[in-house]
């Protein structure tokens, strides 16, 4: 429906006058990328975009990224003039303590607010993620005659996320995945923080996406709402291809002495700026004033409303029809397991204690996974060029591809590339969007790459699951570059992010069942590729509180009380019980204690950590890794590896390296009084 010319200058200039006062109020943010997508945002809120905002978790509504999230003021004003719950107080206290309004961003903070947005990069890859969870949706759940997941995903991205690698990893895999209803508009307006951006970034955008796969719209004038409008209904009518529209702008546009500017970007307009501006705009109200006419044009309540009602009339006549899929596809959109799942885990636990079986922790993951994935169709897998070594793929779970007219075949594991951090971010969209649990592979020192999309999961809360095996110097012969040291010591400072390196195969599969069952935290799995022998143990239950009592010396032969205890986490549990037994010989007692998740140990109450590890006995730590993050368990020693590794084979390292068994006793022996120990 066209916007009458009126309007579309009203609506617009109602956006700039509430990011530059927001931003002045403030003195701190970005006035002028809203200033200059205010036409761009006329143009698919005004009427394009299917949403409503009395609910902003309608589970078919369209889903809008704002990818340069430090435009933040972008999308709060258009939250807020819409109708969304955001009032006026909240947009006064931009970038203020416990604001709704932060300085980028926050899904779960902000009503309307789709994802945690301000790396760049991240949010369009996330974008990417949506459009695919999307698409593949609708091809499990829509049936003739029912089209109950029929949605689109929209982006608007400036320079800064197209000059970030994530873009280019996540771009080509949205063209290669076909996700036609996918749109990206690029603020193209040729300011970043340093100035005009043509000495360093040269790039033929158009070429580049049309070389993804991308349909190309524009350039354009970003400022012509028609042709705005134009490109996107040539968008909807892509039938395989994602569509970039490049849109041409004038940062802080209405500012007559910083338009066109860096001093637009990234600071306040200044009041005497700010009244030159309401002058040349013509716009004569107060700071946080809007008028009544601008409400009006913008208010999509009742389009809203109207749409979720047909959609819900639709959903009801696929429940009759289809009564079986609309009660799995309401639990999925939940994030909900099925109800049988707690049994479930219980007797994989069970099973794989009890057939006890020697093999690596990523065999251990994939035993695990081929159960989990026959019982859980919401599991999405993939790996960024490892399948063969993760072992992420199940029988459950065969290779996600799309024929020439885009559609998928059902596939479960996606082929990532050799894409890390753009794995992890389209997982993060994956998430967000709902009805999937995505999980994905690589080498546990390439999270190097995926750290940043990782730690947006962990901040968003969000149920996103890393398989990252070849976990230590256990590797092998590929030497330094590959085995990890400080990473597991790395990944366990990030918070709310759940890590485990379990060391066998009861332990990895409890693992896994407490990845599926933390629905507002994401984990890391760190797993080994050599084998790992299967662990003796009385009980199964305290597995999944991250550390439990494995063995005591009773177990060993020896009837005394502990007079110190090893503390042992993935391949070096098993060296710690061998441990345990050669110190027997000597007639010390010791207790070997598991941690394969230090994060949910120390999210333990006291007395179970007491119980655990006791007041007054020495401890000793093993962990073929870095040594700093041990210390905090007042251990006494802590045997681990502050250097990187070699190329060789992995016994010849661990005993170069000293995890071995003679070490591991002498540690203990010279903790516990050398002089009391002499023979």
């Amino acid at each position: 429906m066209p916007i009458p010319d009126t309007d579309k200058s009203l609506m617009a200039n109602a956006i700039r006058a509430l990011a530059m006062d927001a931003v002045q109020q403030a003195n701190s943010g970005h006035p002028g990328a809203p200033m200059g997508m205010a036409e761009m945002a006329v143009a698919l809120w005004g009427g394009a975009l299917k949403h409503n905002p009395a609910d902003p978790q309608w589970v078919d509504r369209d889903r809008f990224v704002l990818s340069n999230g430090h435009a933040s003021m972008l999308l709060y004003a258009l939250l807020h003039l819409s109708g969304y719950d955001l009032p006026m107080s909240e947009l006064r206290n931009f970038r203020q303590l416990h604001s709704k309004t932060p300085g980028h961003p926050e899904v779960d903070v902000t009503p309307g607010v789709e994802t945690t947005t301000g790396p760049l990069g991240q949010g369009l890859a996330n974008a990417v993620g949506m459009a695919l969870a999307e698409k593949l949706l609708a091809a499990e759940f829509n049936r003739p005659g029912h089209a109950i997941v029929d949605h689109r995903t929209w982006v608007f991205m400036g320079d800064g996320c197209l000059m970030e690698g994530i873009s280019h990893e996540a771009c080509a895999l949205a063209g290669a995945w076909k996700l036609n209803k996918l749109v990206a508009f690029y603020d193209d307006n040729g300011i970043s923080i340093d100035g005009p951006v043509k000495p360093w970034y040269i790039d033929e955008v158009g070429l580049r996406f049309a070389g993804y796969g991308w349909d190309v719209i524009g350039p354009l004038d970003g400022h012509d709402v028609a042709a705005v409008q134009a490109a996107i209904a040539q968008a909807r009518s892509s039938a395989t291809k994602p569509t970039l529209i490049i849109c041409q702008t004038t940062i802080g546009k209405g500012a007559p002495n910083r338009a066109g500017s860096a001093k637009a970007h990234g600071e306040a307009l200044g009041a005497d700026e700010i009244k030159l501006t309401r002058e040349a705009l013509g716009w004569p109200h107060e700071p946080f004033v809007i008028p009544e006419a601008a409400y009006a044009a913008w208010d999509a309540r009742a389009a809203g409303a109207a749409a979720q009602a047909t959609w819900s009339e639709a959903f009801a006549a696929y429940k009759a029809a289809h009564p079986e899929p609309a009660a799995e596809f309401a639990r999925r959109v939940a994030g909900e397991l099925p109800a049988d799942f707690a049994q479930l885990a219980a007797q994989l636990v069970q099973d794989a204690h009890e057939r006890a079986e020697t093999v690596a922790s990523r065999k251990a993951s994939q035993l695990a996974l081929e159960v989990f994935t026959k019982a859980l169709p919401e599991l999405l897998g993939g790996s960024a060029d490892l399948t063969g070594s993760n072992l992420t793929n199940t029988s459950s779970t065969p290779a996600l591809r799309f024929d020439a007219a885009g559609t998928p075949n059902g596939g479960r594991h996606i082929n990532y590339g050799v894409r890390e951090f753009g794995m992890a971010a389209i997982m993060n969209g994956v998430a967000l969007h709902g009805g999937y649990i995505p999980y994905g592979g690589t080498f546990l020192t390439f999270s190097d790459y995926s750290r940043n999309a990782l730690r947006m999961a962990a901040l968003m809360q969000r149920r996103v699951i890393h398989v990252f095996t070849h976990d230590s110097i256990g590797l092998g012969e590929d030497g330094p570059t590959h085995q990890s040291v400080e990473h597991a010591a790395s990944l366990r400072l990030v918070p709310n992010l759940d890590v485990w390196r379990p060391a066998d195969t009861a332990e990895t599969a409890m693992a896994w069942t407490m990845a599926l069952g933390n629905a507002a935290r994401p984990t890391a799995l760190l797993l080994s590729r050599q084998n790992l022998p299967a662990l003796p143990k009385a009980a199964l239950e305290d597995i999944g509180k991250g550390a439990y009592v494995l063995a005591e010396p009773g177990e060993v032969g020896l009837k005394k009380k502990p007079q110190a205890v090893i503390i042992a986490t993935g391949s070096e549990v098993a060296l710690a019980l061998h441990a345990q037994a050669a110190l027997a010989q000597r007639k010390i007692a010791v207790r070997v204690v598991s941690m394969p998740s230090t994060t949910v140990f120390d999210r333990q109450g006291v007395d179970y950590k007491r119980r655990v590890l006791p007041a007054g006995l020495p401890r000793v730590a093993i962990e073929a890794g870095v040594t700093d993050g041990w210390w905090k368990y007042g251990c006494a020693a802590v045997v681990g590896i502050d250097r990187y590794g070699e190329s060789a084979p992995a016994p010849a390292l661990f005993k170069h390296f000293h995890f071995t068994v003679d070490n591991l006793v002498d540690t203990v022996r010279k903790v516990l009084s050398p002089s009391s120990q002499k023979e």
